[in-house]
């Protein structure tokens, strides 16, 4: 927001120079910068209000206190190596990001991963859907006071973040698919863990609608606040939760279906008034959603491959043994034993996870240790300069990100890493629209319309 060019007499207040005000058109507004201190802003957003009393007559949004030139960043990284960067873009929902991206290099190298992989892949990123609704939900509540919710909110995450580390051995930072497969299959005893968990999530939500969704106070501050409409979200490529709260039925996953999303029976929920209050309980609805998904999911996946009965060696052993050319045990006659982080991508799941592409995926372990063939296909893939290929071109892939559509668009010259990139976060659109949703309410109104956003600055500044 450009400050007015015929201010007729400009007074600061006292010693702090970020609050002014002026005499305009016969009216007296103040400027006031809400944060990037305040702490509903993240430290990362700075939102100058022009006020009239606590009326928000005006407001521009200042962003880029977080940007981390991660589209630049990946044009000096293979193709594999770009996987930890997109950790880093949305971080409470990451393994939507890492699918997301693996999925836009698929489609320029024109592979299809196993149908068990791509269970998994729907099934990781409906647990990160949760986690980022979780926190959306508890961290606005607790801005509005009700700490409660939060605290409930964040228990549930916290089950669902032991899920995904038992799956990647990260809670955070996951970095688990790979270009044409995943890290390692789903662990034992997942199936059990994951369907407690969910009992336990659904008990939750069932508390925090009992805490808020009937509660006097958290209504008042939520109903008819933030309002847009559905042709409003639209033009400033609203997607997401915050446009089908405003009654628009538009999902990736269910107008563009990708994975093994149109086997999969779920509804998209969709809001009426497109206020805070419609994103609330959209977002609630969801997460029941996701949690159905991710039940049929862990019913209808193809089962992993049987166990085989061999001689068990440890990979340190083998290892060994090979640098003394002593390794004169057939691979299909040993079973190597591997280290806790390699678990579950040993040789019998390999196929199960990983497209039949040797150019494109790495051999499994037991190989690598005891056929010279393997070593090298492992050697090359990794060296600089000789890893996974694309033909040359340009792509873009989509998936149904926790906020909304995020995009990957790839420029390929036909070498180990990307000649460009960039990505299509829905943060930035909807932080476009924050201005208009605010306008015309109160100053404390800002903190719970900018909660129903979900700004994510790793996504939003890059």
């Amino acid at each position: 927001m450009e400050r007015p060019g015929s201010v007729e007499t400009i007074e600061r207040v006292g010693t702090r120079d970020d609050v002014v005000i002026w005499r305009e058109d016969d009216q007296t507004h103040l400027l006031l910068n809400m944060g990037p201190s305040h702490p509903a802003m993240h430290g990362i957003i700075r939102i100058i209000l022009k006020l009239d009393g606590e009326r928000v007559v005006d407001a521009d949004v200042e962003i880029g206190y977080l940007h981390r030139a991660f589209e630049k960043t990946c044009e000096f990284k293979t193709w594999n190596q770009v996987i930890p960067y997109t950790d880093r873009l949305n971080y409470v929902s990451p393994l939507i990001n890492n699918v997301a991206y693996v999925m836009t290099v698929e489609k320029l190298l024109g592979i299809t991963v196993p149908r068990r992989a791509q269970y998994i892949r729907v099934l990781v990123s409906e647990i990160s859907r949760v986690t980022d609704h979780l926190t959306c939900i508890g961290a606005s509540a607790m801005e509005l006071g009700a700490m409660t919710a939060f605290l409930y909110m964040m228990k549930a995450r916290e089950w669902l973040w032991e899920l995904v580390e038992m799956i990647c051995g990260a809670r955070l930072t996951t970095s688990y698919t790979r270009v044409g497969g995943l890290k390692a299959d789903l662990p034992e005893g997942f199936h059990e863990a994951c369907a407690e968990r969910l009992k336990g999530v659904r008990q939750v939500l069932r508390e925090v609608h009992g805490l808020l969704t009937n509660n006097r106070i958290f209504i008042d501050r939520m109903k008819d606040v933030g309002v847009i409409d559905a042709e409003t979200a639209i033009s400033y490529g609203f997607t997401g939760p915050c446009l089908r709260a405003c009654g628009v039925p538009f999902d990736l996953r269910k107008v563009q279906p990708y994975l093994v999303y149109d086997e999969l029976d779920f509804d998209v929920p969709l809001g009426e008034h497109g206020d805070n209050l419609d994103r609330y309980l959209v977002r609630m609805e969801e997460m029941e959603q996701s949690i159905r998904i991710i039940d049929q999911c862990l019913r209808q996946i193809p089962e992993e491959a049987p166990e085989i009965m061999a001689p068990e060696m440890a990979a340190w052993e083998v290892d060994d043994m090979g640098r003394l050319g002593q390794v004169t045990i057939p691979p299909d006659r040993v079973r190597v034993r591997l280290a806790n982080t390699l678990e579950g991508s040993e040789a019998s799941r390999w196929d199960h996870i990983n497209a039949p592409n040797r150019a494109v995926v790495l051999p499994p372990k037991e190989e690598v240790y005891t056929t010279i063939e393997a070593l090298m296909d492992h050697f090359k893939l990794i060296m600089t300069g000789h890893g996974i290929t694309t033909p040359v071109g340009e792509v873009y892939f989509a998936v149904e990100g926790a906020n909304g559509e995020l995009g990957f668009y790839i420029v390929s010259t036909g070498q180990d890493r990307p000649y460009r990139i960039r990505v299509r976060g829905p943060c930035f659109a909807l932080m476009s629209g924050l201005v208009e949703m605010i306008r015309g309410y109160t100053v404390a109104d800002v903190i719970p319309v900018f909660g129903s956003i979900n700004m994510i600055g790793g996504e939003l500044d890059r």
